[in-house]
């Protein structure tokens, strides 16, 4: 089964910016609609984004519209959720995965967003 690893989190103040990237095992990773999604304790995991497998087409939830964009480089098997405008409620761990039917969850990174 594809392994999917998310770094790029971290601590950064309200307005800034982070690049989150997502590194899949193998190139299958090519063959799926891609999405990013993002949890936070005590609460369901939220889907953010969504990307199909060419990359032309893209969708997102109103929450972070305008100000998320993801992407996908398949020939590196990488996926990106660049994420401006960053407010304390994006707080959370985040996560990519196939965008429909996910294979297993990885690590995710944590995104801290200060006030």
């Amino acid at each position: 089964q594809v392994q999917l690893v998310e770094s790029g989190g971290g601590l950064v103040q309200a307005g800034g910016s982070l690049r989150l990237s997502c590194a899949a095992s193998e190139r299958t990773f090519s063959n799926y609609a891609m999405g990013w999604f993002r949890q936070t304790p005590g609460k369901e995991r939220e889907f953010l984004a969504a990307i199909i497998r060419g990359g032309g087409s893209t969708r997102y939830a109103d929450s972070v519209k305008g100000r998320f964009t993801i992407s996908r480089d398949n020939a590196r098997n990488m996926g990106y959720l660049q994420m401006n405008s960053l407010k304390p409620e994006d707080t959370a761990t985040y996560y990519c995965n196939r965008a429909y039917s996910q294979w297993s969850w990885g690590q995710g990174t944590q995104v801290t967003v200060s006030s």
